[in-house]
């Protein structure tokens, strides 16, 4: 049976949909749709929440569902009209990234998706067994786990994924430090861990990265003076001492 897609009102058979082209969307650090040329496209803020919605979801997701989560505060019969609008809101240009049936929706497989690649990029450097491609020790990583998932979003469906991928990426760039470290890239290895301390300045592990890094360039100084600024932040916002963990990497 042909399957049929429709987006708002205009309707099409499968074998209709528009040729595909390489749109992605960012979630990293600000939420954006780009074409092909790398630009940005306008989108009403209904739009983006979907698109923002069904990229994190990355399968296909209920009509019902999509609603009632983007739209939780109303009644049901208004969280479909809302939906409808958003779909109808979409423009003519960018309609081809959406798989849309009158049951599901799904961004077609073909859109690029940073936080889709941040993930897998974590998830292998903290595979502990596997060695980790080039393209993943390096600057480029680091910048991609340095953002938060769309900062300012209050929605409670992305405060919990921000929180997920807030740990995950944290462990991601103390990790990615040590495989520097063993590299003997300590410009980048700190960079790494300066990142993990940025994204929480109380974070022990984040600062114990950083420390290894100083010692291991020989750089003894370095690593007890951010000791010592650790304690004294630990000190002043929790009115705590440093684990012994963190203590004994600098009983040099």
């Amino acid at each position: 049976m042909e399957r049929q897609f429709e987006t708002g009102t205009v309707r099409a058979s499968a074998r209709e949909v528009p040729e595909i082209r390489p749109f992605r969307v960012s979630l990293l650090g600000r939420f954006s749709l780009s074409d092909e040329r790398g630009l940005d496209v306008p989108l009403a803020n209904g739009v983006q929440r979907l698109l923002a919605l069904l990229a994190l979801r990355d399968r296909v997701v209920h009509r019902a569902s999509v609603a009632g989560v983007l739209w939780p505060d109303v009644t049901e019969s208004h969280a479909h009209a809302s939906l409808r609008s958003a779909l109808a809101r979409t423009p003519d240009a960018v309609r081809s990234v959406l798989s849309v049936s009158a049951s599901e929706l799904a961004l077609v497989h073909e859109v690029e998706v940073d936080v889709r690649d941040a993930l897998a990029l974590a998830q292998r450097l903290l595979d502990g067994v596997a060695p980790a491609p080039p393209d993943d020790v390096g600057t480029d990583a680091i910048e991609l786990l340095s953002n938060d998932l769309l900062p300012g979003w209050l929605d409670e469906w992305v405060v919990s994924e921000a929180e997920e991928w807030r740990q995950l990426r944290l462990h991601a760039l103390e990790a990615l430090a040590d495989r520097l470290i063993a590299a003997s890239r300590f410009s980048d290895a700190a960079g790494a861990a300066m990142a993990a301390v940025k994204a929480e300045p109380l974070r022990e592990s984040a600062h114990a990265a950083l420390i290894r890094v100083h010692l291991a360039e020989s750089n003894q100084s370095e690593a007890l003076r951010q000791f010592e600024r650790y304690r004294s932040l630990l000190r002043s916002e929790l009115g705590i001492e440093p684990t012994a963990r963190i203590s004994e990497l600098i009983d040099i």
